[in-house]
């Protein structure tokens, strides 16, 4: 049940992002659209940026299942800027709030867990350092927000599969030789 209503509420707050600001919308107004009292709001979410977060990494989550492997990153990925299209309004509502960094901290994160496997899997057999790993996958990581944050800017108006073709063209096989420049030499 804890689940439903969690999702309830975030349906209802990307409903109303339709029709107002973020800044303007109030945890009565959500609980109002959902049909709950506020009370059982705050009994899943301390205030409205955390249901904001909760709402994409539960978006992401499902965007990126069974796709986090070198294989099919690049469908992980694109899947990732579907589901910011899917939800424009409160993407765009959010990013151009007072909480913009809570959409750059969400596609970091999301971004970083897709890249930390697939590093994990190229490094398989690899006497590399998980440091090492993790600052391979943090540098793809701030790259591909990058682009997704310019992309967001220009108000999404880019082709996202033309935008992965080119990261294809780009990521192809540098994973592999970050990883052999960080090999451990016993």
């Amino acid at each position: 049940m804890s689940q439903t209503t969690k999702r309830a509420l975030a349906a209802s707050l990307k409903n109303l992002l339709l029709k107002k600001p973020l800044d303007k919308i109030t945890i009565n107004d959500i609980a109002e659209d959902c049909g709950i009292n506020r009370m059982t709001f705050y009994y899943h979410f301390k205030d409205i940026y955390d249901l904001i977060e909760w709402t994409c990494i539960e978006d992401a989550t499902r965007a990126l299942e069974g796709n986090k492997t070198y294989d099919t990153w690049q469908q992980g990925f694109y899947q990732i800027f579907e589901a910011v299209q899917e939800n424009k309004p409160f993407i765009m509502n959010v990013y151009h709030s007072v909480s913009r960094e809570q959409v750059e901290r969400y596609l970091y994160k999301v971004t970083y867990g897709l890249l930390i496997d697939v590093v994990n899997e190229k490094a398989a057999g690899m006497s590399v350092r998980d440091e090492d790993k993790e600052f391979i996958a943090d540098c793809y990581k701030y790259m591909f927000v990058g682009i997704m944050l310019e992309w967001i800017r220009n108000d999404m108006k880019e082709n996202p599969a033309y935008i992965i073709e080119r990261l294809d063209g780009l990521v192809h096989g540098s994973i592999m030789t970050a990883l052999n420049n960080y090999r451990n030499n016993p």
